[in-house]
């Protein structure tokens, strides 16, 4: 199974070129599952119903949110309808939404997306490695469903690489968003899980993680909250993961780093390998 992953949507020009590249990325490298983060696509807060339908029609099979899921409240009743927005698993239980969903595909394989935020200088969540031991006791990777895809959207390298290892040969593959900045360690672990630390953001790299510049500068330089922080304007990098699985296994057989468009140096793996 060939699987994309788009990193953290921030603001109006990361999801126009996620909406403009989505498609031609699915051809290009002939993607049966294509997964974005989004919790950052309004105005570089949250999602809003209207956006979530425009990814949804750009190729987007799933969308991921994190910890800025609520920041739009036409958000509750929408995920609520719709199975394909998934939330972390770990939020407490009776939050709107779902951490997981099943999706299958044309020729009747099955592949499940799971999402689960990470507690180390982040909101102090329910514990994820427990929430997912428990996905995990109702799916068996290549036996019920072919593919098992992880966003994991945490701050610390070091809680996502834990958690990679703590799934290693029991899901496809685990990939960290939130941090914005895409990490060089796409690797296959060694039973089999394939692994990058952060897919990076689809947004503008000519800022601080896709907000302007110079507000964030004098939050630091100053100490001084100021206005609210806005998305950065320039041209923006997708940035993702690709994946390929062995679908007898479930397993990673190919993972690589994505980038496209931007500041970043491009990089895109060839459908062929």
């Amino acid at each position: 199974m060939r699987i994309l992953f788009l990193g953290d949507i921030v603001g109006r020009t990361g999801r126009e070129a996620v909406i403009a590249r989505l498609p031609e990325l699915r051809r290009a490298l002939g993607i049966e599952l294509a997964v974005v983060n989004a919790e950052n696509a309004s105005h570089g807060y949250g999602l809003s119903a209207e956006i979530a339908r425009s990814l949804f029609e750009a190729g987007a099979d799933v969308l991921t949110l994190g910890n800025h899921a609520w920041d739009r409240k036409d958000i509750i009743p929408f995920i609520a309808q719709t199975p394909r927005l998934i939330r972390p698993l770990n939020y407490p239980p009776g939050t709107p939404g779902q951490g997981a969903v099943m999706v299958p595909l044309p020729d009747g394989r099955k592949a499940l997306v799971v999402q689960a935020m990470g507690r180390l200088f982040m909101d102090p969540l329910d514990c994820p490695f427990r929430g997912i031991a428990e996905v995990m006791n109702s799916h068996r990777l290549g036996g019920s469903v072919q593919a098992i895809f992880v966003d994991f959207h945490a701050e610390a390298t070091s809680e996502k690489m834990a958690f990679a290892h703590f799934l290693d040969g029991q899901v496809s593959c685990v990939v960290g968003t939130h941090t914005h900045c895409p990490s060089a360690d796409a690797q296959i672990l060694p039973n089999g899980t394939g692994f990058q630390s952060d897919a990076g953001m689809c947004g503008d790299y000519d800022s601080v993680i896709g907000m302007g510049k110079a507000e964030a500068m004098a939050r630091f330089w100053r100490k001084t909250p100021g206005e609210k922080l806005q998305p950065a304007e320039g041209a923006s990098t997708v940035c993702g993961v690709f994946l390929e699985t062995d679908d007898a296994t479930g397993l990673a057989k190919r993972i690589a780093p994505v980038r496209l468009g931007g500041r970043l140096a491009e990089t895109l793996p060839t459908a062929g390998g």
